[in-house]
């Protein structure tokens, strides 16, 4: 049996396919997952998520394990030092946004308790489930990653348009965009009918 897909998870790279079929849209509230995210999203402007996703292991090692308290304490020397690591986009201002971004990670958690409630705020607790018929349809940003992006850029994140902050809520399950005959449709949320 052939399983029907989203028309952009390319069938010829394994780990590309099963971002797809394993992560891609399932819920996620944990802060360092989260913050990955983010920091991955934002890598990701102006280049492809195949180049992201293969320099995933890369930036998991660069940005100890993305965690937001080790992060935020890197220094000018250890910005420098990535900017050095092939294993990266050694692009300088979204290397420093990651440290910058870890740093207001930290705040949110302190002020509001944690990242994941902050993030989750916005769509009310609960994924939004769209029933997209084909990618065409899907949008590139919405009402609420723009309210989303305006607060995390308040809040002193940057890489954080509404289309990175889209991005993001699609890849952690803040929506469900995959197209409704795709089988994670309704494994990540999709009325089953």
């Amino acid at each position: 049996m052939t399983l029907t897909r989203c028309e952009w998870a390319p069938a010829g790279d394994p780990l590309y396919l099963a971002y797809h079929d394993e992560e891609w849209g399932v819920p996620v509230h944990d802060d360092r997952h989260l913050f990955e995210m983010l920091t991955l999203e934002g890598a990701q402007a102006g280049l492809s998520w195949s180049t992201i996703l293969h320099k995933r292991e890369g930036y998991r090692r660069a940005f100890a394990g993305f965690d937001p308290a080790k992060v935020a304490r890197f220094d000018d020397e250890e910005i420098e030092r990535l900017l050095q690591d092939p294993s990266i986009v050694r692009n300088r201002l979204k290397v420093t946004s990651t440290v910058s971004n870890a740093r207001a990670t930290l705040a949110v958690q302190e002020g509001l308790g944690s990242l994941d409630t902050y993030l989750w705020s916005f769509v009310d607790g609960e994924p939004v489930v769209n029933r997209w018929e084909k990618l065409g349809q899907i949008p590139a940003e919405t009402d609420v990653s723009r309210a989303m992006s305006k607060d995390l850029k308040r809040r002193g994140f940057r890489f954080v348009g509404p289309t990175v902050s889209y991005a993001f809520m699609q890849a952690t399950g803040m929506v469900n965009d995959h197209v409704a005959s795709c089988f994670r449709w309704t494994e990540v949320g999709g009325p089953d009918e």
